[in-house]
């Protein structure tokens, strides 16, 4: 089973190369499951449900979020109309929408896709390690194939949830920093992992933004408005081949794929 990773995607200008790029891609990849982290969709700060409509239509089987996923107000009524549409597990219970979606993929093997976000240097939420097992817990027997989306900060907390889950899930993928590592691989017991994948959207930019806003704040520490950048878009994805019988990793590889 072949599973394309598409790494957080900022604004429009990430969205329109999703658009563009991504059922090709699932077409000549020979891809059997398409997952999209759209939590910086909407100017670069949430995603409402045209967005994530849009998505779908690209030809994201799921989408997963993060801690600005609750950007837009206007997604809280579409979570409980869209669960595809995911958000960290871990967030206090009560909210509206889901950390975990079971479904089927286009070669008819089960699967589950859970979405869980850190706390070092981020809000002070429920611990993401205990709830990646409550929710595993919950997977079917039938779903092997499970891939976990860790939008964190820090490497060492990304890297020791790749760790924590070794052998219990298929991949960690971390998202969040839209900065790609070089560390793609197959751990000891069959998961894979990357400590991040990357962003899909200008890389002419400080981590999707103009740059000039940003530096400037640096300088002066007063606030400043952020907007999205245009130059050098490129889609971060990583093509994870997964033996579905058993749930283990065969192989994690990172792919760039730039706008037409």
């Amino acid at each position: 089973m072949r599973i394309l990773f598409v790494g957080d995607v900022v604004g429009s200008p990430g969205r329109r190369v999703v658009k563009d790029r991504l059922a090709d891609i699932v077409e000549q990849q020979k891809i059997d499951l398409a997952i999209v982290n759209c939590e910086n969709a909407a100017s670069g700060f949430g995603i409402t449900p045209r967005l994530a409509e849009e998505l779908f239509a690209a030809g994201a089987e799921v989408l997963s979020g993060g801690n600005h996923i609750w950007d837009r107000k206007e997604i809280f009524d579409y979570f409980p109309q869209q669960p595809r549409l995911l958000r960290p597990a871990n967030f206090p219970e009560g909210l509206p929408g889901s950390g975990l979606y079971v479904g089927t993929a286009r070669n008819g093997a089960g699967y589950a896709v859970l979405n869980l976000q850190g706390r070092t240097f981020m809000a002070p939420l429920d611990c993401p390690f205990r709830a990646a097992e409550r929710e595993l817990a919950r997977i079917p027997k039938g779903a092997k194939v499970i891939l976990v989306d860790m939008h964190a900060e820090t490497t060492s907390e990304k890297q020791a949830m790749g760790w924590f889950l070794d052998g219990k899930v298929s991949a960690v993928v971390g998202t969040h920093t839209h900065v790609a590592t070089a560390d793609a691989h197959v751990l000891p017991n069959g998961t894979a992992f990357i400590t991040d994948v990357g962003m899909t959207g200008p890389h002419d930019s400080i981590i999707g933004m103009t740059k000039e806003p940003i530096i400037e704040r640096f300088l002066n520490s007063l606030p400043a408005r952020f907007e999205v950048a245009e130059g050098d878009v490129q889609m971060h994805t990583v093509l994870i081949d997964v033996d579905e019988a058993t749930g283990r990793a065969r192989s994690i590889e990172r792919l760039v794929f730039r706008a037409d």
